[in-house]
């Protein structure tokens, strides 16, 4: 299958003001995935211009609650664990059976993957229900950002289970950040039908696809530095995907009663900072 050219082809369609077809649409991607509308702050099918609009809609205020405790990490996004742990020997579980490279996730640069060796992963898939605007676990300033071009592979449950090397494969952009704790990377992993991936500091990464892999750095101080805040808006995905999170060593520990299919709301307790550095 195409998969590259029937997924720019859906994303024309998703951003067209189509009037009643796009109405329609909606209608009928909120029945077939029994979406929460009274979650959004827009919540009628005939309030969103485009299917863009809808598949990215904003929650109503309240709707989510970020936890103000300054030692925690809140998930990033609603969705579902894949997988998370230690990252060992350079390698990220994918599911039983597969591992993936922490170097080809973060685009080939083994300077890039070096902060991460030793570290903790995790790994969220979104379902086309969910809310799709992904948010920042915690507090940090961005220096790096990487677009890697590759596939667009299906990157739901199935597909994870068979495919080897999925989100080391597919497209995805790669987010740097500094934090108060060590090195936090935000891949956000594209898949069949994504039509879009943005960032909220530069916009649509891609499309336009490209083959070669590109890099933006960013300064850590003045005017042009780019720092978010736990909570805050960085990314969308213009319909489902995945995203890998990686952390330095001895930086976080995940909370113990979460693993794979735990279901993950935006806002809610996702790890702890590691206060004393002996301990890992």
């Amino acid at each position: 299958m195409p998969k590259h050219g029937l997924s720019r082809l859906v994303g024309k369609f998703a951003a067209a003001e189509a009037g009643w077809l796009t109405t329609k649409a909606i209608r009928a991607f909120i029945k077939a995935y029994d979406i929460n509308m009274s979650e959004a702050k827009l919540k009628n099918a005939e309030d969103f211009k485009t299917f863009n609009d809808f598949f990215t809609r904003e929650l109503d205020d309240g709707a989510r609650t970020i936890d103000n405790n300054n030692l925690a990490l809140c998930y990033p996004v609603d969705g579902a664990i894949s997988q998370q742990g230690d990252i060992v020997d350079g390698q990220l579980i994918q599911a039983k059976g597969f591992n993936y490279s922490l170097t080809s996730l973060l685009g080939g640069d083994s300077a890039t993957a070096a902060p991460f060796q030793g570290g903790k992963f995790s790994c969220i898939y979104l379902a086309p229900k969910d809310y799709h605007r992904i948010h920042m676990p915690m507090s940090g300033t961005l220096r790096e950002m990487i677009y890697v071009p590759g596939e667009l592979f299906s990157v739901n449950p199935l597909t994870a289970n068979n495919v080897p090397d999925l989100f080391a494969r597919n497209e995805r952009v790669v987010t740097i950040f500094d934090t108060e704790h060590g090195q936090l990377a935000m891949v956000l992993v594209g898949a069949t039908i994504v039509a879009s991936i943005e960032t909220t500091w530069a916009g649509t990464i891609t499309p336009p696809a490209g083959k070669d892999i590109f890099k933006w750095s960013y300064p850590a101080e003045g005017i042009d530095a780019i720092h978010l805040n736990k909570g805050d808006e960085m990314g969308r995905f213009k319909l489902g995907s995945t995203v890998v999170a990686t952390f330095s060593p001895n930086m976080i520990n995940f909370n113990e009663t979460a693993g794979p299919e735990t279901v993950t709301r935006l806002g809610e307790h996702y790890a702890d900072i590691v206060v004393d550095k002996n301990v890992s």
